[in-house]
């Protein structure tokens, strides 16, 4: 079974209950679920979000949109991570999205799994060695990987970052890295702040007749017709 687990929270520092905020009448992790729901490699999708009352609202969400919600801790998301994946698995190949990439392109999921398989890597993804804007991440990684990640990261920022022991130790993991030939990495499409948010609404509302069926290439399009659009929240 391939698993995607997202991370979502209330709790942002920079942008409190960024997941929830509205985008033309829908939660933003609303939006995000149903892009994922449209991978063809994925089995099951389940929101990883905390125990904190905070997040109840997330699990209410799930609920309404027939999403599995696991719950569990707050600081320590490489448990939370691990157990959703515990309690939901078996899967051969876990995949880790988190709920700051609503523009997500689920052609971008299936190909770190297709990458991920091919490779046989511990962990495939276009986080590290980045192409891809900032908010197409997409990371795939094997359960035993996970597994002793769990096991062995003491590191607060290793139990903060699900992957981040992984990167550590590439002596003990493979790595396989997805990119494309065109360097995207300077663009910002993912939300932490609340120019990121109204750059993210802004393409949500022009491309609203697709019926949030656009792909990377569609936002790339709508930016180079419209590069107001891209400067809102450009570094």
């Amino acid at each position: 079974m391939i698993l995607a687990i997202l991370q979502a929270r209330m709790s942002s520092t920079r942008l409190p209950g960024k997941v929830l905020k509205s985008i033309l009448g829908r939660p933003m992790l609303a939006w995000q679920i149903e892009r994922i729901l449209r991978s063809k490699t994925i089995d099951k999708l389940v929101v990883a979000t905390s125990q904190e009352s905070s997040d109840d609202a997330i699990e209410s969400l799930c609920e309404a949109s027939r999403v599995a919600c696991y719950r569990g801790a707050l600081h320590d998301v490489l448990a939370r991570f691990h157990d959703a994946a515990k309690a939901f698995g078996p899967a051969e190949q876990v995949i880790r999205l988190t709920g700051d990439c609503p523009l997500i392109d689920w052609t971008i999921i299936d190909a770190a799994v297709e990458l991920q398989g091919r490779a046989g890597s511990d962990l495939a993804g276009n986080v590290i060695e980045r192409t891809y804007p900032d908010g197409l991440d997409v990371e795939v990684v094997s359960l035993s990987a996970l597994h002793r990640a769990h096991r062995e990261a003491t590191d607060a920022g290793e139990r903060e970052h699900v992957t981040q022991y992984i990167y550590r130790h590439p002596e003990a993991f493979q790595l396989a890295h997805l990119t494309q030939a065109r360097d995207l990495a300077a663009l910002r499409w993912t939300v932490d702040t609340a120019a990121d948010f109204q750059m993210v609404e802004k393409v949500f509302t022009e491309l609203a007749d697709r019926d949030n069926d656009f792909l990377q290439q569609d936002v790339l399009d709508l930016l180079e017709d419209h590069p107001e659009i891209a400067a809102i929240n450009a570094a």
